[in-house]
């Protein structure tokens, strides 16, 4: 547990890429976020953040829109050019169901459709994986974890209770996930919503070098 009064905290964040985009950039204008800016807005400079963890997955082409995964694998150019961030693959399952319409047909029978159906594997789990081994290992004086999803509420209890650090929650939703900060928050642990302006404050340049030579933003989404 960090020394109250200590001047840095060895930190380390943990991003939930999926429910990052579904909760603040889907649709928006801030695709091109350059996480570690935002990490280094949104935490005090108590913070010395000696690790960024992102977690996704590499999306399934669809024929509406051909390019995302071209322009997904842009993106992960740039963000490996942020200091300590490494990025961590789940999977996509998808698989043929049959779903029921939401409207039955004019005789007021049931309508059915067949549908693709697409399910991100793996990243929750590994998220929970990384920030209990790494608070084990006492790799961290600090956790910080993007999402909103509720599902990662025991291994941060876990890290709250049985490893004595705190956790922190940096909110992409509208909503509050009670789950992660309820209101008596341990001492150190915090909740913050992230702000559409902290996301505009934090984009990448639209050209980005790395070693490869120069990562461009692209011009649609």
């Amino acid at each position: 547990m960090p020394r109250r009064g200590a001047s840095r905290l060895r930190t380390i964040v943990y991003v939930d890429g999926f429910n990052l985009y579904y909760g603040c950039l889907k649709d928006s204008a801030e695709r091109w976020l350059d996480i570690g800016a935002l990490c280094e807005r949104m935490l005090s400079g108590d913070s010395d953040i000696v690790g960024i963890k992102y977690f996704t997955a590499r999306v399934k082409v669809r024929p509406g829109n051909p390019h995302a995964g071209q322009r997904q694998q842009t993106y992960f150019r740039a963000l490996a050019t942020v200091p300590n961030l490494t990025i961590h693959y789940g999977r996509f399952l998808e698989r043929a169901a049959t779903r029921r319409c939401v409207k039955n047909d004019r005789r007021g029978r049931a309508r059915f459709v067949e549908v693709w159906e697409t399910e991100e594997k793996g990243s929750d789990v590994n998220l929970a994986s990384h920030l209990l081994i790494d608070g084990g290992r006492a790799r961290y004086d600090l956790a910080v974890v993007i999402s909103n999803d509720s599902d990662l509420k025991e291994p941060v209890r876990l890290v709250r209770e049985e490893m004595k650090a705190p956790v922190g929650i940096l909110n992409p939703h509208g909503n509050r996930s009670w789950a992660l900060s309820p209101k008596q928050l341990p001492w150190g642990s915090f909740y913050k919503p992230i702000r559409r302006a902290a996301l505009r404050a934090s984009q990448f340049p639209s050209q980005v070098p790395d070693a490869r030579g120069i990562v461009h933003k692209p011009p649609s989404w």
